[in-house]
C-alpha cells in the first residue's frame, strides 16, 4: 500500500521570494526521518515544492482549458511538499506520518495530510487498467 504525506502550506512558505538558508534543525529532523524511512525501506519519494507564484493551474469547463498563473490564494489549501512510502497497511502509515516532523519548525502551527494512493488492483480488470501494467507503472505494485 502507497500512501503520500502531502505538507500544506503556510503563508511564510508561500511568501519566500528566494531560496532561504533553511531551519538547520529543521533540515537535519527531516534528514534522519527520510533517512529513517529509507533503511526500513518504505520511502519511494519525497520533495518540497517550490512557493505556487511559480506554478500554475489548469481549469477544464467541457473542451476549453485556460491557464492561471499563481500565486494561489489560500496557503492552508496548498501544497509544498510530499513524502510517497509504501508499508504494510494503514496502521503503519499511521505510525510513520506520525513521526513526521514539523515542517513548519517546532512549535509552529502546521498541516500534514495523509491519503492512500490507487493501485490497479483497485479497480476492475479492464483493457485500460492491462494498458497501465504494461507500462510498468509504479502503480502496479
Amino acid at each position: 500500500m502507497r500512501f503520500m504525506i502531502i505538507v500544506k502550506s503556510t503563508p511564510e512558505f508561500e511568501a519566500e521570494t528566494t531560496p532561504q538558508a533553511p531551519d538547520e534543525k529543521l533540515m537535519a529532523d527531516m534528514a534522519d526521518y527520510m533517512e529513517e524511512l529509507s533503511r526500513a525501506g518504505v520511502l519511494l519519494d519525497g520533495a518540497g515544492l517550490q512557493p505556487s507564484r511559480k506554478g500554475w493551474r489548469i481549469h477544464y469547463d467541457g473542451q476549453k482549458r485556460s491557464i492561471t498563473d499563481g500565486p494561489f490564494a489560500e496557503a492552508k489549501e496548498l501544497v509544498a511538499g510530499f513524502t510517497i512510502i509504501q508499508v504494510r497497511n494503514r496502521e503503519e502509515a499511521m505510525e510513520w506520518s506520525r513521526r513526521y516532523p514539523n515542517p513548519a519548525g517546532e512549535g509552529k502551527p502546521a498541516v500534514v495530510e495523509v491519503r492512500q494512493l490507487y493501485e490497479l488492483d483497485d479497480f476492475e480488470p479492464n483493457e485500460q487498467v492491462e494498458r497501465f501494467r504494461e507500462m510498468n507503472t509504479p502503480s502496479q505494485k
